[in-house]
Order: C-alpha cells, then sequence, then structure tokens
C-alpha cells in the first residue's frame, strides 16, 4: 500500500514539474505568537514526548539523529538531537513553526505518516527531492487511543550511513508507550484520583495507603510485579518496603510528589521488574490534608531490554555479533589513559571481498563475513580482542604482547587458516587477507595514530600483492602520504590530458600480419614521468576511480582507430580490457554504444575483454554480454585459465577470443606441463569455434612450442613492446616488416 502510495506521491510531482534537483523550502510557517500557543495547547502532550526521546537520545548517543515532533496538521512543534544535522535543515528553512506537505516538500514521512496512519520510512532516493536523498527518516503516528484522535507525528532523521529498520521498531515502542501515557493523564486528568482507581482493570500495579503507610489497596498487577500475595501484604507498614518505603515516607510527610522514577522490583525469588514509579499524595477535599498515598508501577521491563538491546547494537556489530569500531575505541582510550605498556594491533583486511558481493550477491557476501568472524574468533581466543570495525574490516587488540613475535604468529596463523576455502551453502569460496600489524611497547600515541600505522602497513601489505602481512615501519609514513598525493593527482589527470594509451600488436602468424592492436594505459605523471597501470591502477580500483578511467579509454581507443584511418593506415580491431567495476555498472553498455555512435566506429573493429572473475555472476554476465553482441562488437576473455568459467559459461557468452595467461607461457621453454595444457586450452578453443591469443611471448623459442601446439595468434615483446600512436603512426611499415620477419614470413618489398 506505501509503495504505490509513494510512487503516486513521485508521479504527482513530476506532473507538477517539480525539479529532483531543486531545494525546497516550507512555505507555510507559523509566527512566533502562532508557536507560541501551539505549544502551548500541546504542553501536557510535549512533556511526554520529551520524557520518551529523551531516553531515545541517551540510548543512540553518538549516533547523528534527530528528533521532530509535529502535530496533526504537519506544522513542526520542536526538534532535538544532533546540532549538525539540526544545522544543516535549518539553512533548508526546516525549523519549528513550518508545515511539512505533500504538495510543497514532496513525499515525505511527516505527510505520509499522517495520511497513511501507519509508520513509515524513507531512505535515500525514495524521498523526490535530492537534498533529501543523504538522509533516512522514520515517522509514527500517535494518537488518543481511547478516542483514536490523531495528535502528531514523531520522526527520527538520520544520515544515510546510519539507515536501519530498527529505528522504525523503536519508534513503534515509543509510540505506544507515549500513547499509553498520554491516555494514563488524560484520564487522571478527568476523574478524581481515588474514583479513577480502577484496581483490577489497569495493568499497571496500584498501592494505596492511609495518612500513616498503612496499606489499604494492593491490585492484582502488584502482586503479579512484587511476588507478594494481598492478602499478605494489606495492613502492613509501607515504610518497610526496601523499594518503595523511603519514596511514601516523602510523599506523606512532605506531600512530595514523583514522576517516571526508574526502579528495580525483584522480591521473593521472583523476576526482576523494572518499572516507571509515580507517587503522590491524596487529600482531603475539604482541608487539603493529607490522608493517604497513591502510587502506581508501570511495567516497561520490555521496553527497558529493548533500549539495552539499542545500547549493545550502539556497540556492536548487527551481523558477526562482534564489538565494533567504536567500542574498540573507548577500549583503546582507556588503554591509552592509563599509559598501558605493550599493546599490539592486527588490521585484518579481505581481498577482493567487493568482487565476491558483485558476482555472488550480498546474502553470500554476509555470510562469508560471518564465516570468516568466527573463524577469527576462534583463532583470537584467549589471546586478544577481536572488532569488526568495516565492511570488510576486522582488527585484533592484544594486551600484555610478549613482543612483536606474539603478534606474528597471531597474523601467520591468521593466514595460514585462510588457505582453506570457507563453505558458503554448495559454494566453496576462497579469500586471502592483506594484514598491518602496530606493536607499542613503551609510550601508546593518540588513537589516531594507532590506526594511521596499522593501517599504512595493511596497504602496504596489499601492494605487494595481498595475501601477506606486513609490520609497521616509519617509511610506511611516506608511502601512504605518496598515496594521498597520487590519488589527487590521479583525479585530475584525465582534465590534463595526462593519461595516454599505447597499443601492443597480437600478430596472426600464419600470414605475419597483425590481427589486434590491445590497447594499454600509461600515466605520463608531471614529476614521476611514465607511469606503467600497475602503479596508479590498483589506487583507481581502490578510490572508484577506475570507472570513469576505463570508459576514457573505450572513447580514446575509438579515436585513435579513426585517427589512424583518417592517416591512411589499414583499420585494425583494437582490444580494450575492462575493469569489474566498469562492467557492473548499469550503464556500461550505453556508454560503449555512445563511444562508437560519436566516432562513427564500425562495432567489429572494438574488442571488449573481460576477466573470468567478471563472468562469476551468470545471469546478469550473460545479459551484458548479449547486448554487446548485438552491438557488433568482438568479445573476448582475458587470462584464461587463472579463474573459474566453465565451457557451458563460455559457449552460453557467445566469447569468441580465449586470451592465455602469461604465467602458462613463462615456462615454455622448461620441462614443465604447460604445453600439454596450453595445447589443450587450443583445441577447446576450436571445439568452441573462438580463437586463441597467446599473450606473453618474449623469446623465440616460446613461440616455437606455441606454433607446435597450434597457436596462431601471439602477443608479446617477442614481436613487439607497446608502442604509443605516434610511433606506430610514423614507423608503421617497418614494425609490420619486422613483424613478418620474426613470424618466418616474407617481406613483401613492393
Amino acid at each position: 500500500m506505501l509503495k504505490k502510495t509513494l510512487e503516486a506521491a513521485h508521479e504527482d510531482c513530476r506532473l507538477r514539474g517539480m525539479d529532483p534537483a531543486e531545494i525546497r523550502r516550507p512555505v507555510e510557517v507559523l509566527t512566533t505568537s502562532e508557536l507560541t500557543r501551539m505549544r502551548r495547547d500541546y504542553t501536557d502532550i510535549l512533556d511526554v514526548v520529551h520524557v520518551f526521546s529523551r531516553q531515545v537520545l541517551q540510548s543512540l548517543e553518538g549516533t547523528p539523529l534527530l528528533i521532530v515532533i509535529s502535530d496533526e496538521d504537519g506544522y513542526i512543534l520542536d526538534i532535538r538531537g544532533d546540532a549538525t544535522i539540526r544545522g544543516m535543515i535549518q539553512q533548508l528553512g526546516i525549523e519549528s513553526g513550518v508545515r511539512f506537505t505533500l504538495e510543497d516538500l514532496g513525499p515525505n514521512v511527516i505527510s505520509l505518516a499522517l495520511t497513511e496512519q501507519l509508520p513509515v520510512a524513507l531512505i535515500g532516493d525514495d524521498h523526490y527531492f535530492q537534498f533529501l536523498h543523504a538522509t533516512a527518516c522514520y515517522s509514527s503516528p500517535f494518537r488518543y487511543t481511547d478516542d483514536n484522535t490523531l495528535l502528531g507525528t514523531i520522526s527520527v532523521m538520520t544520515t544515510i550511513d546510519h539507515e536501519n529498520y530498527l529505528f522504525l521498531h523503536m519508534l513503534t515502542n515509543v509510540v505506544g508507550s507515549i500513547e499509553r501515557e498520554l491516555l494514563l493523564r488524560r484520564q487522571n486528568e478527568k476523574l478524581d484520583v481515588l474514583n479513577q482507581i480502577m484496581m483490577e482493570r489497569t495493568q499497571n500495579a496500584v498501592i494505596v495507603t492511609d495518612a500513616e503507610g498503612i496499606v489499604t489497596e494492593y491490585n492484582a498487577s502488584a502482586e503479579r510485579i512484587s511476588g507478594f500475595a494481598r492478602d499478605r501484604i494489606i495492613g502492613l507498614s509501607i515504610f518497610d518496603s526496601p523499594i518503595t518505603g523511603d519514596y511514601f515516607r516523602k510523599v506523606l510527610s512532605k506531600g512530595k510528589i514523583f514522576k517516571d522514577a526508574e526502579i528495580n522490583v525483584n522480591n521473593d525469588g521472583q523476576p526482576e521488574y523494572i518499572c516507571l514509579f509515580d507517587a503522590q499524595p491524596i487529600y482531603d477535599a475539604k482541608d487539603e490534608k493529607i490522608i493517604g498515598g497513591f502510587a502506581q508501577l508501570r511495567d516497561i521491563t520490555e521496553r527497558h531490554r529493548l533500549q539495552e538491546q539499542y545500547n549493545y547494537l550502539a556497540y556492536h556489530d548487527e551481523l558477526t555479533g562482534l564489538p565494533n569500531r567504536r567500542f574498540f575505541q573507548n577500549e583503546l582510550e582507556k588503554l591509552i589513559q592509563r599509559d598501558e605498556k605493550n599493546i599490539g594491533l592486527l588490521l585484518i583486511d579481505l581481498d577482493g571481498f567487493k568482487n565476491i558481493n558483485d558476482t555472488f550477491g550480498h546474502s553470500n557476501g554476509d555470510q562469508l563475513l560471518q564465516a570468516v568472524a568466527q573463524r577469527l574468533r576462534i583463532i583470537i581466543s584467549g589471546r586478544g580482542l577481536l572488532f569488526r570495525i568495516s565492511g570488510d574490516e576486522f582488527l585484533v587488540m592484544i594486551q600484555e604482547l610478549r613482543g612483536e613475535c606474539h603478534l606474528n604468529e597471531a597474523a601467520t596463523e591468521i593466514l595460514k587458516d585462510f588457505q582453506r576455502p570457507f563453505s558458503i551453502e554448495d559454494r566453496s569460496l576462497h579469500i586471502t587477507a592483506s594484514i598491518g600489524g602496530a606493536v607499542y611497547e613503551h609510550h601508546p600515541p593518540d588513537l589516531e595514530s594507532y590506526m594511521v600505522h596499522v593501517d599504512a602497513a595493511m596497504y602496504k601489505a596489499k601492494s605487494l600483492g595481498k595475501n601477506d602481512y606486513r609490520m609497521f615501519s616509519p617509511e610506511m609514513h611516506l608511502h601512504s602520504r605518496e598515496d594521498l598525493l597520487m590519488e589527487s593527482d590521479l583525479r585530475n589527470a584525465m582534465d590534463r590530458e595526462e593519461l595516454i594509451l599505447y597499443y601492443q600488436p597480437i600478430v596472426d602468424v600464419t600470414d605475419g600480419s597483425i590481427a589486434c592492436f590491445e590497447a594499454l594505459i600509461r600515466w605520463k605523471h608531471p614529476e614521476s614521468g611514465l607511469l606503467s597501470p600497475g602503479r596508479f591502477i590498483p589506487l583507481a580500483e581502490r578510490t572508484g576511480l577506475i570507472v570513469p578511467i576505463g570508459e576514457w579509454v573505450i572513447r580514446e581507443a575509438c579515436r585513435q582507430h579513426q585517427e589512424w584511418k583518417r592517416q591512411g593506415l589499414p583499420p585494425t580491431q583494437i582490444c580494450v580490457n575492462i575493469s569489474a567495476q566498469q562492467f557492473l555498472k548499469k550503464n556500461f553498455v550505453q556508454t560503449i554504444a555512445g563511444a562508437l555512435e560519436a566516432y562513427d566506429i564500425n562495432p567489429k573493429y572494438l574488442d571488449i575483454e573481460i576477466t573470468e572473475s567478471m563472468a562469476m555472476d551468470f545471469t546478469y554476465a550473460e545479459n551484458v554480454l548479449r547486448e554487446l553482441r548485438s552491438l557488433g562488437l568482438h568479445l573476448s576473455m582475458d587470462d584464461f585459465g587463472t579463474g573459474y568459467s566453465s565451457l557451458y559459461y563460455l559457449k552460453r557468452f557467445n566469447i569468441q577470443t580465449l586470451k592465455i595467461d602469461k604465467t602458462f607461457i613463462d615456462d615454455l621453454a622448461g620441462e614443465s606441463n604447460d604445453s600439454v595444457l596450453i595445447s589443450t586450452m587450443l583445441a577447446m578453443a576450436d571445439t568452441l569455434g573462438m580463437k586463441a591469443v597467446a599473450e606473453g611471448v618474449e623469446s623465440k623459442e616460446q613461440l616455437d612450442r606455441l606454433l607446435e601446439a597450434g597457436s596462431p595468434l601471439i602477443q608479446g615483446f617477442y614481436f613487439s613492446p607497446p608502442l604509443s600512436p605516434g610511433t606506430i603512426q610514423r614507423t608503421y611499415t617497418e614494425l609490420t616488416d619486422t613483424i613478418k620477419r620474426k613470424a618466418g614470413k616474407g617481406v613483401d618489398l613492393h
């Protein structure tokens, strides 16, 4: 129902010509006097709501959120919570006194909760206007439950990074508590205190005494909560009660009133109850003399346990149950304050976890994280504390460290244990980890230094090929700084036209011709000179820059193809490597189609190279590759033999060329079995009607072995290194003659 309402609201916004990029401000705003008068009318209601909203804010202290209270017409009566978020929305004109309507602000939780009369959550782009896309909002209406009179809404607003549907569950529980409290207060206003005691009908525990503190009434709920029978309590002095005695003494002797005092009730071996305790004196109507005392205990045990659960979630990871980053920071700060020595940290980052998420789905990714957490628990048990501090990062803290070797032992055991696959449903998934370590034996630094050190060590392990462990050393600071500077330079490299493509020929040895050029990216760094992709592509993948860079490569390859044609070179196919992140973008096919159209390229001259890992999500890969083939493009699978592709997948994907990975070529000159493997791959490709390219051929001996195996397409330094476009254009005839000569073919002298 809400989904249809939300779709209708979005459609209404579009029909009325609302621009999603517009920053909308509320149109209707109360004057100061009108807001004051409305708040005065809502005084009792706001008092109740504020009690519970304070408890919510306290239980979620540290979480950036606002609690917003509106009346039944959508006017904001009060905003409480995080000062940063409050300041942000004030700049947008959202403050007490403004009115939220669907007409002014499009779909919003306040208006929807009022119209639908149900709890509502809008996350990110559920909102129509983009300025609200960074928020997660939850709202629930509240009312007088005795006559169903709608009073308004209570809403929670936080950043989208903290969105959690537990907020809606929490809000529903809070609204229930507020409605019960409002109902009770409304009844108290209508009835005389003694007349409104309906002893056996209320769920609250009720205790009534005379002026001397002798118990005269004790209802069934009081029996249930206390564990004492009514007959046993009636006639006893309430002052003897270790739980409520002191409260009644002050009520009867001083006329004191208690509201919402939280007390624990645990008598006679009964289960413990958490209650809110209210107490007040009973006056004689004639001379206002205190003639007794009245108290009620409202059972909030369930709500209290829920709050404890929220507190637990604030310091624990919901998925794995491990302590989270906040827990770790608190623990480490305590150790630093106590000047504890010999503390060691291990930062564990899962290698390639994003690919597993993208390939097998987030559900399987979550199961893998749970399995990793369980395995780490077993390894770290008795050694230290284990935390999950972000998506695929875990952290180990070991106190009273017996030197660096103690930390090395733990890291080595983790790496060794990760050699075993993880069983997720019917799959065996292999994943490795990069681990950084830091030890402080004497003077621990501040919290930030700790994290910088292990982070630098972990990235050093990644840069050395992953699946490794490195201890922090001071020079790593320099490397971290270099990465930050390189990232900044890389973000500007395309605008400054510093990225260039080199092209390596793929040779058809049957006639010595150039069958294709593979486009290989380089970076003309203004200070470091010409950088190979190994220097900056891993950084681009970590930062997400790989997507715009990959799109530039496609456009530039198309442009260069047309430029060579204009210079009189024969049209030659160009191969372009695609990253996994690029392949998974929804507009991937449209990007390629746009480049073909922009440079008027015949699609058969563009070869798209994917890797086996991209094809592991079969359904998605099949659909994308079908669209690419429908454009008329050539499709190749790069690094074949290093992954998990099956013959069934290759046939279904309609791959036209397999590129045999260099690792199989390197040992061809030795006594390895790689020649047998290559022959098998070539035969398989031929059976499937595919071509095969042998990559990384560097010697005449390797070429001869490949020719014996029947490989007609060769790529590698033996024929030519990657060349700049200008070099190819200037020396094209010499290049083709050299290739023919090395391929053993005659040279055309005409």
